[in-house]
């Protein structure tokens, strides 16, 4: 099968998750499973903004994006993060190929317009090649993607991770897609977990201000993905990783699985 893997910027801050997560990646591939990483980064890419003197605004969950904050994306997402992601993948045991979506235009990214805002250099993928990912698996390799990716301007553009991952599951035909977080999963107004959510009962949540922050480009990520075809998209938290080789065989008692409609 095809996973496309999100690990998000959170878990990576975290040695031994970031670590526990390296192991449970090589485990689903040593079992066959073709496994794509898409990664944020976005708790590194703030600590490094605040060394250089700048602050972050958010709007709806995007970072607003100057060029210099981008050329600071550019540097940590693609670089530190990435790198240190392939070395954890490496040290458990399977070989790793960083990248960012700008290598190979494996990914092509367009800027995002949102209604009364300009976010400036954050991008949408507008389309995707995924033969540079064919070619690292049929060599036994797991691509692991920064969510970086340039558009027809020649300019680079930031990403929200959630929605690369989705891009790229749906290019690649992904049989699941799947995030590893921070948070527990989906929580309802009561502030509990919810085992199974529709993606039609989003957008009252979202009204109802049950769902923000975060959540929201997330949530929009895995309803994209459904509706273009991949199989199974489900959120899990990254302090559980372990139970992620078991995800097509077991009960898992964690985390949301997102349905369509």
């Amino acid at each position: 099968m095809k996973i496309v893997i999100k690990v998000g910027g959170a878990a990576l801050e975290n040695k031994p998750t970031m670590h526990k997560c390296a192991h449970a990646i090589v485990e689903l591939a040593r079992d066959g499973h073709r496994i794509a990483v898409v990664h944020g980064g976005g708790p590194a890419l703030t600590r490094t903004l605040k060394l250089l003197g700048k602050t972050s605004d958010f709007v709806n969950g995007l970072r607003v994006t100057d060029a210099e904050t981008r050329d600071v994306a550019l540097m940590v997402l693609a670089g530190i993060v990435n790198k240190s992601l392939v070395a954890a993948i490496m040290a458990a045991g399977n070989s790793a190929v960083g990248l960012c979506g700008g290598d190979g235009m494996a990914f092509r990214a367009r800027k995002k317009q949102t209604s009364g805002y300009d976010l400036g250099f954050v991008g949408e993928i507008c389309s995707v090649e995924p033969r540079w990912l064919e070619a690292i698996w049929a060599e036994g390799g797991i691509p692991v993607l920064s969510s970086v990716a340039l558009g027809s301007d020649g300019e680079y553009y930031n990403v929200n991770a959630d929605q690369m991952a989705a891009a790229c599951a749906v290019a690649c035909r992904a049989d699941s897609l799947i995030f590893l977080t921070d948070v527990a999963g989906v929580k309802n107004a009561e502030g509990s977990v919810i085992p199974w959510l529709s993606t039609k009962d989003v957008p009252a949540m979202v009204e109802d201000s049950v769902i923000a922050g975060g959540m929201l480009p997330k949530l929009e990520a895995c309803s994209h993905a459904l509706r273009k075809g991949v199989g199974r998209v489900r959120i899990l938290p990254a302090t559980q990783v372990e139970i992620l080789p078991q995800f097509y065989f077991a009960k898992l008692d964690c985390g949301t699985e997102v349905i369509g409609v």
